[in-house]
């Protein structure tokens, strides 16, 4: 029976490994997105454990199916040696020095945003950068300090989600990077931020 299922079963396995190399990993990239974000605007604190229970549980079943059928165990060693950057692609990779730097350079500047944001004068737009809302909620001193701010916090962004998807080698993915930040962006951001949603400003 395993000698009539391998081939169907391989050829399978095979096109889904293709399809995972080929389309853009949105859970790892909001995963990814879901760590800078936080750690910008450092408005959760540590984040918790992942499941230690469950990765437990998990390996003992995968145990269990490799000790009653070390055909598929084989198999999927042979699928892997044959296509391993179909595994590569369900990940995002994050930890690069331009990334970092990038990261370091936003959460600086938060302290400085923040007052604004909390302000009313700016915002989240809906392609995750800093929009300015209302000019007016600023004194006059600090207008072109608040300009200059969302300037500078802007093209940190946009380099941050260029070099992502550099990064991963999909330099095509970067518009999907953008539209999962910006999603991020605004579920992450502390009560009474602003944020744009089909064109008009809401508050959070």
């Amino acid at each position: 029976m395993w000698k009539r299922l391998s081939w169907p079963l391989m050829s399978l396995l095979l096109g889904a490994c293709v399809t995972i190399n080929i389309y853009f990993p949105a859970a790892a990239a909001e995963e990814a997105a879901r760590e800078i974000v936080r750690d910008v605007l450092d408005s959760t604190g540590q984040q918790p454990q992942q499941n230690g229970a469950e990765n437990s549980e998990g390996k003992n079943d995968q145990s269990r199916v490799e000790a009653a059928q070390p055909g598929l165990l084989l198999l999927g060693h042979l699928i892997e040696a044959m296509i391993p950057a179909a595994h590569a692609a369900a990940d995002i990779n994050i930890n690069t020095p331009a990334v970092s730097r990038l990261r370091a350079s936003m959460q600086k500047r938060q302290q400085m945003l923040a007052p604004f944001y909390r302000a009313g004068a700016i915002g989240f737009d809906e392609n995750a950068l800093v929009a300015v809302r209302d000019l007016k909620a600023v004194i006059l001193k600090d207008r072109n300090r608040v300009k200059k701010l969302v300037a500078d916090e802007n093209r940190d962004r946009n380099a941050l989600y260029r070099e992502i998807a550099r990064a991963n080698a999909h330099p095509e993915w970067e518009a999907d990077i953008r539209k999962t930040f910006s999603r991020i962006w605004v579920e992450e951001a502390p009560k009474g931020y602003w944020y744009k949603k089909a064109g008009s400003w809401k508050k959070k």
